[in-house]
């Protein structure tokens, strides 16, 4: 698959068979996420596979709520990944300081792309979380204070039928020199939305 197909593959999946994905396979995923570029090449991140069924649910758990219908289908996906940020090296610390920026959370997104983009690959889906409880799951998997938990990955074998969601005309993402006014007038991603991102 080249990688222009990855890129047009990939698609946020919350509906997945229960079939057990090997932990072997996860090394896979979070191998080419530390392949992903750094600020300073600090790497700051560190990956935890819930192979541990109920310690999987606690973690589900945490990354659901009560009050408001999200993230509902995390308990059937039968594999969670949690990204951790670490701390960085000093001169990647200095740099977000003086720029006002939090270069940890970018690195992790850009490893969590290559991640996602590796279980495409190998015919796995994704769900990259941001909605969670952040204390509870550090408690649970004794993640020290210093760190924080940047994402949750869910991962499984996708049902059929999952279809991609539709995307911004590319004018409104792109111009050349200058900002395009069509792009601030544009709606917002909402009104696009499908069954997944």
């Amino acid at each position: 698959m080249t990688f222009s197909e990855l890129t047009r593959e990939r698609r946020s999946v919350r509906r997945f068979r229960p079939d057990p994905v090997p932990e072997d396979l996860v090394r896979k995923l979070v191998e080419a996420a530390a392949e992903a570029p750094s600020a300073c090449n600090s790497q700051p991140w560190h990956f935890i596979a819930l192979t541990d069924a109920t310690l999987r649910a606690r973690v589900a758990a945490a990354c659901t709520s009560a009050l408001i219908p999200i993230n509902k289908f995390v308990p059937t996906a039968p594999m969670l990944v949690v990204q951790v940020g670490t701390i960085p090296n000093p001169a990647s610390m200095l740099g977000g300081l003086v720029k006002n920026k939090r270069f940890v959370s970018l690195d992790n997104g850009i490893a969590a792309a290559h991640f996602c983009l590796a279980a495409t690959e190998l015919g796995l889906g994704t769900c990259i979380l941001g909605w969670f409880d952040e204390r509870k799951i550090k408690k649970l998997l004794q993640i020290p204070a210093t760190c924080r938990v940047e994402l949750v990955h869910a991962v499984g074998w996708p049902v059929e039928g999952i279809r991609k969601a539709r995307r911004k005309p590319f004018s409104q993402i792109y111009s050349v020199d200058r900002f395009n006014q069509e792009a601030a007038e544009a709606p917002q991603c909402e009104t696009l939305r499908g069954d997944s991102e």
